[in-house]
């Protein structure tokens, strides 16, 4: 086969399975690129190449290799080029005495601890063509790596980028990065010169290019910003004229003896961040560099990975003391450090294991480091292991040590708009104190598209209006829409936080264009928007609504891609994760809720469904409600409980007056129900068997009321009957 088809080959299994495994890794909450790494890992002799060795030589042959190597340095230039278009300036001016100090304390214990580590490594797995210095360097440099992109992103998903944790978390990361880039360097031009002494004149050209590059480069670079902001858009002869510069900047920084990636990187750093041109430029570069370039340096990092090096048990020992050094080397001192700059327990704790955090930084030193040959395949595999470890154990330790509740109490920019309802740690457990703050009815209303769902928001001011202790009092209720941003590529520029806030912002404006559009205008006083940035919808809207104490999940239906059932798709897995109540709104248009309809049939679920009739009925006086029992010879046995008789006595007799429950003899119960649905503007219904809306196998519901019901729908699943949703709107006695 051709030299240039088997490569083409190669990349499109590379592409296709590092896809795979990524989205998995995704599923299972974890960092994209640690799936993509895997996957490269899996290509190479550590699994293709030990379960069928004749077949992966044909696919990978050594022949192949050095063209792989050609394109990965080309996707690393361009990613190096993207990482330092990340760095923002502004990242390095909030707590930046307490930053520096944190940031170099957690360079400098790895860092040692990584040196004394050489000492014993160095006989074992290094040989004497590679000076002492070098290697300890190397492994003092390899100890000390936070990913800052990586950081970035789980920052961001976290929803931790305008908390102090957040912000001190970036700044510290932002500072690690320069001085961690700094050390690598050093011990690049130490590894090609063989001495510290011989490496004093590539310091000193390097020093003078990076002086080259923040006056002389920046000035240029500004100039075309502004030329940006004239203009508008970047042009094709523009981009080139960037990406020229990139490749120019990496040679130059080659040239020097460190390495191309630096140039690359450099050139990002100093761009100017205009937001709209930073933007535009990430946009147009990033997805071919992420999806096509970057998915083959990890392959390419797997060919040359060979878990079964470590072939004895002495050298998994020695890889456990690898792993031990970095996790215990970046955590204590980063601790020790925050905690000495007065930072409490917990946020320094939270703080260490987010410092620790290396990915595909960490990879990347690593290539550099075989390439140069200043450290074994042996030490390379073991290295590997431990990038993947520490970034697989960031996001689980940073849940625990610091969950959802804190996140939420540690708000430093929070806009007044962002009206959220402070959890129980902040106010404390009594019921006194709840009862004073928070409203004694909560609606949370999942809000995927705030120009589509205004029906959806006008339900739930519907609902939430306590007009039988008077309407006007705003402590009575509150509507949450909740709009959550899925950022869909672990490396996309959206996942910075400096995006993410541009996006959560525009989105808070489209829900204050959707809430300004609510009527009656007293009711919009009520709703309190909630914008959050997350990596599974359906679970945060269930932490949230649990977080929140909210009385009701108020959702929209919509048509699942995939699926045919109408319930289906995040609708589906809200249902069956939130421990909470949960209405799903199937709507028609009706502009008017007058004709309620609740066909009963005498379970929890229709138990809820009534309760939410009942507060619709008694918050205005135009509404009827319909109690339709279905039965057989004119005789029905889903008569109304005891308990809701009780309700239906207390209420004033000009509300019962305009409700009826009328018995319907009818075979089928569902068509009774739709025949019925033809004169109502809403109907009512729980997830039960007799209205066709009952959970089966594997999460599905069926859904034949919500297809063919006449009326806007709305479908209740009551989670556990342990309070009433008529509390708030019953008279006092």
């Amino acid at each position: 086969m051709p030299i240039a088809i088997l490569v083409l080959v190669e990349v499109l299994i590379v592409i296709a399975l590092s896809r795979l495994i990524g989205l998995g890794f995704r599923w299972i909450k974890q960092p994209q690129v640690i799936g993509e790494i895997v996957a490269g890992i899996m290509l190479g002799p550590s699994l293709f190449g030990l379960v069928a060795p004749d077949l992966a030589a044909a696919v990978f042959p050594a022949e192949a290799v050095p063209f792989l190597n050609v394109l990965s340095e080309i996707g690393l230039i361009f990613f190096m080029f993207l990482i330092g278009l990340e760095l923002n300036p502004k990242y390095l001016k909030n707590n930046l005495d307490t930053a520096i100090l944190t940031s170099h304390v957690s360079i400098l214990v790895p860092f040692s601890l990584g040196s004394f580590l050489a000492l014993l490594l160095y006989p074992i797995i290094s040989n004497n063509s590679v000076s002492f210095t070098a290697f300890a360097l190397f492994l003092g440099a390899a100890m000390s790596i936070t990913a800052f992109p990586v950081l970035a992103r789980i920052i961001t998903e976290h929803n931790l980028q305008n908390t102090k944790l957040g912000t001190l978390a970036l700044t510290c990361a932002a500072v690690d990065d320069v001085t961690a880039w700094c050390l690598l360097a050093v011990a690049i031009a130490v590894t090609r010169t063989n001495s510290m002494v011989g490496a004093l004149p590539t310091i000193f050209e390097a020093v003078i290019y990076i002086t080259f590059m923040v006056t002389v480069v920046r000035w240029f670079l500004q100039r075309l910003s502004k030329h940006y902001n004239r203009t508008g858009r970047l042009t094709q002869l523009v981009l080139a004229g960037i990406y020229m510069g990139v490749v120019a900047s990496a040679l130059i920084t080659e040239w020097i003896g460190i390495h191309l990636i630096f140039g690359a990187f450099l050139l990002g750093a100093v761009m100017p961040k205009n937001a709209g041109l930073t933007r535009e430029l990430a946009e147009k570069t990033e997805d071919f560099v992420l999806i096509f370039l970057l998915p083959v340096f990890f392959a390419y990092s797997g060919l040359r990975t060979e878990i079964g090096l470590l072939n004895s048990p002495e050298l998994w020992l020695l890889c456990g003391a690898v792993l031990g050094v970095a996790i215990i080397g970046k955590y204590v001192g980063t601790y020790v450090a925050a905690r000495v700059c007065g930072i409490n327990n917990r946020e320094a704790s939270a703080l260490g294991w987010m410092m620790n955090t290396r990915g595909l930084t960490e990879l990347i030193v690593l290539n550099i480091g075989l390439s140069l040959g200043v450290i074994s395949p042996i030490l390379f595999t073991m290295l590997v292991i431990m990038a993947l470890v520490t970034t697989f154990m960031t996001s689980p330790l940073l849940e625990w040590t610091y969950p959802k509740r804190l996140i939420r109490l540690d708000i430093s920019e929070f806009s007044s708009d962002d009206s959220e309802l402070e959890p129980s740690a902040n106010t404390g457990n009594s019921e006194e104190t709840d009862k004073k703050l928070l409203p004694t009815y909560r609606i949370l209303v999942p809000v995927a598209n705030p120009s589509t769902q205004k029906g959806l928001l006008q339900l739930a001011v519907a609902l939430a209006q306590s007009a039988g202790r008077g309407g006007s009092d705003l402590q009575s209720a509150a509507v949450h829409p909740l709009s959550l941003i899925e950022l869909s590529e672990d490396y996309a520029f959206e996942s910075t936080p400096a995006e993410a806030d541009r996006i959560i912002q525009e989105r808070h404006l489209k829900l204050g264009e959707l809430i300004e559009s609510l009527q009656p205008p007293e009711a919009r006083q009520l709703v309190h928007p909630i914008v959050r940035v997350t990596k599974d919808v359906a679970r945060e809207t269930a932490q949230i609504a649990e977080i929140d104490r909210a009385d009701l999940i108020l959702v929209g239906w919509h048509r699942p891609t995939f699926s045919s059932n109408r319930l289906g798709g995040r609708v589906g897995q809200i249902l069956s994760t939130a421990k909470v109540d949960v209405a799903i709104f199937v709507d028609r248009g009706r502009e008017r809720l007058n004709n309620l309809l609740v066909p009963y049939a005498a379970n929890i679920h229709d138990d809820l469904g009534l309760e939410l009739a009942l507060r619709l009925l008694v918050n205005s006086e135009q509404r009827r409600l319909t109690v339709l029992r279905v039965g057989d010879d004119g005789e029905s046995e889903n008569e109304l409980s005891y308990e809701f008789r009780r309700v239906i006595e207390q209420l004033p007799l000009e509300v019962q007056s305009r409700i009826e429950t009328p018995i319907v003899e009818a075979a089928e119960p569902i068509q009774a129900v739709i025949a019925a649905s033809a004169r109502a503007d809403l109907t009512i219904a729980g997830t039960s068997r007799e209205w066709g809306i009952e959970r089966q196998t594997l999460g599905q519901y069926t859904d034949e009321l919500a297809v063919q019901c006449h009326s806007s729908l709305l479908i209740a699943r009551c989670y556990v009957k342990v309070r009433s949703h008529l509390a708030s709107v019953l008279p006092q006695r």
